[in-house]
């Protein structure tokens, strides 16, 4: 609008220097969305221009991915990406299997097995795939990942299709030559391009306060222009004849009609204020985020997981500033409190708990009780396996003992069970030493790791078969490799909770395996037993209290009549194009029933490293975690305990649905009846409108809360609800998908990459490999960038507001009539070039206090959760000071050039007046911003001696050059018939003094009586020797001792930083309030590999002439 004013005749600017400065603004943001434009342009461009060979005639011919069609016959090699959503046909592999890697689709990299239906593994060689004739019967195009519907009819034969069948775009072919398959659905209609889906757009609780102090700023600009507009209405008037108002004159300066004056003056000076309104501050903004990302949070290497090769990742730069002010964090437990590192850890087999060893939650459980665990118990025996998935120790069941226990046709049936109900694949040679399992979950393949190492060796698998080697089988030190043929299976997902396989022994046995959830199995259990099923209970709730995952292994035996009926219903299901899945479940509920309890299984998930230290850190720092769990109350618990989210200091409160009616269907054991009556009493309290609202209230003043038993939308609503009442910022980290809806749901959403792929992280705002990083994430680069970009945004008010308010005081001296008092481009440059640079450097290298000392007292970080240095209180502050320093610019200039001339004895003039007391502005705000930094570098040093020299190369050039076709003769030559007169100098040295000795003396009385936090901790450690930000090696160093210090020393920078304050560099070695009481501080190792390494240098320096 204001560049639109500035073309009309009322402007007192010429309108080029409006639209310029506006261009430059949106021409920098239009490059950067430009650059991201042509980047993801070029990425489709290489993508659809990837080439994959087409069956064309009988021979394959290479054609790029952008013309394939549906009904096309494709070839794909080793290690090539699907190009769209294929039908499999046929492999090199004998039985018609593929392996594929769906790494990009959920960011697993376990292998999968595909298999290709029998009747069209022949379709290999191109002769023979010109001669398929089918029709394909599916589904409509959805973005299900996991689920495909469909037929294939051949020879007037209808051939159910399932997910085994598809191969999906994204994915690529691994261990096998190649496939041939049938293009299904291309683009935007395949199942992968129909999951892209866009992040929830985020701002910053900051940007929105923000948007309050501009409109706080437009207000401004109002008043002012209200103010002289209404005095241009009084001020207007024909006594003063030396304005020539008599007669005809504009309806600007028309005393006759004094609305239209005071209308017209209020649009005159709303172009002549614009500047109050900072343009650049967002592009500034932006800019500024995008660096701190990509070159601070992606390229710190404290945030670096040397194991896993992954580094900390921005995936938007617009809610840095939200990392430093976080109170609340929602974290799941598995993967992102723990490894997700499964490792078999005990079992219960008959009634039987085997297996030796503590946990970390059993510790934290006995920190719990205030009791102390003997640091022998529990201590693994010489003859235990410790392996990946495998921490076991119990001698009575390894290395063929269990044929000695008083159960062992059970133990037998357990061992196979673990070997045989899964859909895991064995990878590598044919040995237990160096097979490897590729597994959809590390749970299964952490049972499966199980039964090898009890004996029961899982090595191959075939389509239709599964070849255990079996040892101690028969008799002790016996080995026979035993080919079981699967006829089923029944596959786990998250409404059935379970897996079961049909196969069939040798000898003809048929029998159904079953694993699952305790509640699931105890529901489908035979009759009878119940001694071995409490007792088995038991075990559960022991294995849950010590933090062990657990599942229940149950078997039938079929017969063969039995089984070629069900067999039917399950083809039938199978083949229907409609609701396949529930007519699955229904079948599978027909024969997953009578089953035979065999016992449990116990695995461990560790807790991450360095989690309970993180935890400490950010409850010192204030912020209040909340843990979101599926597990039971009492292992959540022991949890929290074992990550030190909760200790015995804490006075604790357990909020529970259980009622009395609740325990007496508990007491009766009915899973069914339990359910019901639980969510019957759940539904009942939920009535009540205040309980949300008490429930809210009771949490929020606790330090820590745990939920346990919730589901994935159950944590999302649980963060919603503190997110909207408490109206506190929030946090939320998880590795799973089942933490993507609490990720999109706080105000910061941080994804863990880890062993469940990569669904969150693809929902996330940043992510990162360890929870332990946390500390770095929010302590450090979350605080930095909140105070960084509260100096920003701050000194952009108060620079702006100050060079306004200097036309502003102008305005009274020119009857209101508009007039300008600066140049249009003294006006244009002064945001875009001369106090551009340094602030922008401010707002990439600011620092209060060093990394370490922002993790040493997290205390520092409450600053940021109180929002400190963005209150109105803080705005007030720098307003006055800009007002203050207006006046001085103006009236100071203006009073001390009333008597001045230049050389020729010509008094100054308005421009004149005006160019010193622009040259004024543009050196005191810069040496302003240096006052207002904690840390100075030669980039801030560069940046401000850049803009003031910007400004006089400006002016000398722009002032000596004059055209007839522009206003430019307003300041012909004013710049060296300034710079001739001894008025300049004396101005240029004393106004500026003048103008910052208030705000000098504010920062001095300030600091002193009333210091932040983190100016107490710069003063406390005032003395301490500098701490250069040396980048750290990794984790996991391969480096020597010697290579490594040299290695430190390389890396040390080449120039010393300079401080302002009293807060960094000294020349002494140890702190001031150490040395008063005599400690002495130890000399940091790489501080004196330095000081050595100067030494040496030295004599080479001074032998140079």
């Amino acid at each position: 609008m204001i560049s639109i004013l500035s073309t009309t005749p009322i402007s007192p600017v010429h309108p080029v220097t409006n639209v310029v400065p506006l261009s430059l603004v949106l021409l920098v943001s239009l490059i950067k969305e430009a650059f991201e434009d042509w980047k993801r342009f070029q990425n489709d461009m290489s993508i659809n221009n990837a080439h994959v060979d087409v069956l064309q005639g009988k021979n394959w011919e290479s054609t790029p991915w952008k013309r394939l069609q549906v009904g096309d016959i494709v070839r794909i090699k080793q290690d090539c990406y699907f190009p769209a959503d294929l039908l499999f046909l046929s492999s090199t592999n004998p039985d018609g299997v593929c392996y594929i890697e769906t790494a990009n689709l959920d960011g697993e990299t376990n292998l999968k097995i595909r298999k290709a239906l029998e009747k069209t593994w022949d379709y290999i060689l191109p002769e023979k795939a010109s001669e398929f004739k089918g029709e394909i019967q599916c589904e409509q195009p959805n973005n299900s990942l996991y689920t495909f519907t469909g037929n294939l009819i051949m020879d007037k034969q209808i051939i159910p299709l399932s997910p085994n069948q598809v191969l999906l775009r994204g994915c690529s072919l691994r261990n096998t030559e190649y496939i041939v398959g049938i293009v299904i659905f291309t683009g935007h209609e395949t199942k992968v391009m129909m999951n892209s889906m866009n992040v929830p757009s985020k701002r910053s609780t900051l940007e929105k306060k923000l948007d309050k102090l501009i409109l706080a700023l437009f207000a401004t600009l109002f008043t002012m222009c209200v103010i002289g507009a209404i005095g241009s209405g009084v001020f207007i008037n024909e006594k003063y004849f030396y304005l020539g108002l008599r007669g005809h004159v504009e309806n600007q300066f028309n005393p006759k009609n004094k609305f239209v004056v005071a209308i017209l003056t209020m649009f005159t000076l709303i172009t002549l204020y614009s500047t109050i309104i900072p343009i650049s501050l967002y592009v500034s903004i932006e800019m500024i985020k995008f660096i701190q990302c990509t070159q601070f949070i992606n390229n710190d290497l404290r945030m670096y997981h040397a194991e896993s090769n992954t580094p900390a990742l921005a995936r938007t730069s617009n809610l840095n500033e939200e990392l430093g002010q976080v109170e609340y964090i929602f974290s799941d437990k598995t993967g992102t409190l723990t490894r997700n590192l499964m490792e078999f850890f005990k079992c219960s087999i008959g009634g039987e708990i085997y297996g030796t060893g503590i946990t970390e939650i059993e510790k934290g459980g006995a920190e719990r009780a205030g009791t102390w665990i003997d640091g022998d118990e529990g201590k693994r025996s010489t003859a235990a396996i410790h392996e990946k998935g495998f921490n076991f120790d119990d001698a009575r069941i390894m290395r063929g003992a269990w044929r000695n226990e008083p159960n062992p046709e059970d133990c037998k049936e357990f061992f196979r069970c673990l070997a045989l109900c899964h859909t895991v694949l064995p990878e590598g040679e044919e040995t237990p030493e160096k097979m490897s399992y590729q597994a959809a979950s590390p749970d299964e393949a952490a049972l499966v790791a199980a039964a090898k190492n009890f004996g029961f060796f899982f090595y191959r698998r075939t389509p239709t078969t599964v070849i255990v080697r079996e040892s101690h089988v028969e008799r002790m030190g016996s080995i026979q490799d035993v080919a079981y043929e699967i006829l089923n299976v029944l596959e786990f997902n998250s409404t059935r909770k379970r897996q079961s396989v049909v196969c069939r022994f040798p000898n003809g046995r048929l029998i159904l395996y079953c694993k699952g959830a305790d509640n699931v199995i105890y529901e489908r259990l035979s009759e009878g037993n119940h001694d071995m099923k409490k007792t088995s209970r038991e075990h559960l709730e022991q294995f849950g209290s010590a933090g062990l995952r657990t599942l229940c292994l149950a078997y039938r035996d079929l017969s063969r009549e039995q089984y070629e009926s069900w067999n039917e219903k399950f083809i039938q299901a199978k083949s229907s194009l409609r609701d396949r899945d529930k007519k699955l479940d229904e079948v599978a509920e027909l024969i997953e029933k009578d089953l035979i309890l065999i016992g449990c299984t116990a695995i461990e998930d560790k807790l991450q490293e360095g989690v309970p230290a993180c935890i400490e850190t950010l409850s010192a720092a204030g912020i209040k975690i909340w843990v979101l769990t599926g597990d039971k109350m009492e292992t959540a618990i022991n949890i929290a305990y074992a990550c030190s989210l909760i200790n015995n200091d804490m006075k604790q409160f357990i909020i529970s649905s259980e009622t009395d009616a609740i325990r007496e269907v508990e007491d009766r054991g009915d899973p069914v009846e339990i359910a019901r009556v639980t969510k019957d009493s759940v539904k009942q309290s939920l009535k009540n409108p205040t309980l949300r609202v008490d429930l809210l209230g009771l949490s929020l003043i606790c330090h820590s809360v745990v939920c346990c038993r919730v589901s994935p939308l159950q944590k999302a609503q649980v963060a919603s609800l503190v997110k909207k009442g408490a109206r506190k910022i929030t946090l939320s980290i998880g590795d799973g998908a089942n933490d993507v809806s609490m990720i999109q749901a706080a105000h910061v959403g941080i994804g863990i990459s880890g062993q469940e792929g990569m669904q969150a992280v693809m929902a996330s705002d940043f992510a990162i490999a360890q929870f332990r990083y946390l500390t770095d994430l929010l302590l450090v680069h979350g605080r930095w960038s909140y105070l960084r970009l509260c100096k920003v945004i701050t000194y952009f008010f108060y620079k702006n507001l100050t060079f306004t308010l200097t036309q502003f005081w102008f305005t009274f001296q020119t009857g209101f009539s508009g007039q300008r008092f600066y140049d249009d481009w003294f006006q244009s440059l002064y945001n875009v070039i001369f106090t551009a640079l340094p602030v922008i450097i401010v707002g990439l290298f600011d620092k209060d206090v060093s990394a370490s000392l922002s993790k040493k007292y997290p205390q520092l970080y409450q600053e940021g959760i109180r929002n400190s240095f963005f209150k109105w209180r803080v705005l007030a502050v720098w307003a006055f000071f800009a007002f203050y320093q207006s006046i001085v610019f103006y009236y100071f200039t203006a009073a001390a050039s009333q008597n001045g001339h230049g050389s020729s004895g010509r008094i100054l003039g308005l421009w004149d007046v005006s160019t010193m007391a622009f040259t004024c502005v543009v050196v005191t705000v810069n040496l302003r911003l240096l006052m207002a930094c904690n840390s100075i570098t030669r980039w801030h040093y560069f940046s401000v001696a850049g803009s003031i020299t910007a400004w006089f190369l400006f002016i000398f050039i722009y002032s000596a050059i004059m055209t007839s076709f522009d206003r430019q003769e307003n300041v012909y030559f004013v710049i060296y018939v300034l710079m001739s007169t001894f008025f300049f100098y004396l101005t240029l040295l004393l106004v500026p003094i003048i103008a910052l000795f208030g705000d000098f003396l504010y920062l001095s009385i300030q600091r002193w009586l009333y210091p932040y936090d983190y100016q107490v901790i710069q003063e406390m450690h005032k003395d301490d020797p500098h701490e250069y930000n040396t980048i750290q090696l990794p984790e996991i160093s391969h480096l020597s001792p010697e290579e490594e210090r040299s290695f430190q020393i390389s890396m040390l920078p080449r120039e010393t930083s300079k401080h302002t304050g009293f807060a960094f560099d000294s020349p002494g070695y140890e702190s001031f309030f150490a040395s008063q009481q005599g400690v002495g501080v130890p000399h940091k190792p790489w501080d004196v590999a330095r000081r050595a390494s100067m030494k040496r240098q030295q004599p080479q320096r001074t032998g140079r002439p």
